[in-house]
């Protein structure tokens, strides 16, 4: 049976895990707000709209298709292609290449930036693992200009965040539809999540403090999880609601899913 992503692979030790991908997440919001190609993600209003649960359905999507088979990881990838060309000919555009290079992008930065700064440094090999399997994703998805390694891929990453993010109208809708969902506590939360977890310029951006109170919250959400307090911690970073899907994204690493096509993830 070929798998999309080996067993015992990193990249299913990072996504097998809620703690990590739920970093993924506060990565993902902070440069989802930023992006110059944002608009589209309010075309349907679904974003504004229930922010964390688009968020969700970016993570857990790319989950599933970590620990299917590869025959049924290229379906789930060739949905997604579909559903953004309906959302396209509804909007009479195209989505730009450098936003979909900017999504596949960020998904390596917090897949490897998350689980370096809960757990330990990755190697070379390591991550360059981690961006091939995204870089197959992006291949399958048609994707043009993708690095072909890590290494050719870190100055690209870097361009990228210097030429496609801004902050934006949107971007302040965004953060106030995060703080509305969240509730202020959570939402202080994130933001301390963030200013740890991002790249400088994005911390930049976005007027986060260089100096996180995250440096102090690791430590002690690393030491919860040895007295088995850590779904108590997590219960604390989102809404009740959300809870059974976090929960849902703690898997076994040895998981092949059986994937199952949903309606939308746009």
């Amino acid at each position: 049976m070929n798998l999309f992503s080996e067993k015992g692979s990193t990249i299913r030790k990072i996504w097998s895990n809620a703690d990590t991908i739920l970093f993924v997440f506060a990565g993902a919001s902070a440069e989802f707000a930023l992006n110059k190609a944002v608009d589209w993600l309010y075309f349907t209003g679904k974003l504004p709209a229930d922010p964390l649960g688009r968020l969700f359905s970016t993570v857990t999507y790319s989950q599933k298709i970590n620990f299917s088979t590869l025959e049924d990881a290229n379906l789930a990838i060739d949905q997604i292609t579909a559903i953004h060309s309906t959302v396209e000919e509804n909007r009479g555009s195209r989505i730009p290449d450098w936003a979909y290079r900017d999504v596949l992008f960020l998904l390596v930065d917090y897949s490897i930036r998350a689980y370096e700064l809960l757990y330990r440094k990755l190697s070379s090999a390591e991550k360059e693992e981690i961006y091939n399997t995204f870089y197959r994703m992006g291949l399958r998805m048609n994707i043009k200009d993708l690095p072909k390694t890590y290494h050719d891929w870190l100055p690209v990453r870097e361009d990228h965040l210097r030429r496609n993010l801004e902050k934006s109208k949107f971007s302040i809708d965004l953060y106030k539809q995060y703080k509305r969902h969240l509730g202020l506590s959570r939402f202080i939360l994130l933001k301390e999540v963030q200013a740890q977890l991002v790249p400088p310029h994005v911390r930049q951006l976005l007027g986060l403090r260089k100096v996180s109170l995250m440096m102090l919250i690791v430590p002690m959400y690393k030491f919860s999880r040895k007295l088995n307090l850590d779904r108590l911690v997590k219960a604390l970073i989102l809404p009740p609601a959300y809870q059974p899907q976090i929960k849902a994204l703690e898997i076994d690493p040895d998981t092949v899913n059986n994937f199952k096509p949903v309606k939308e993830v746009s």
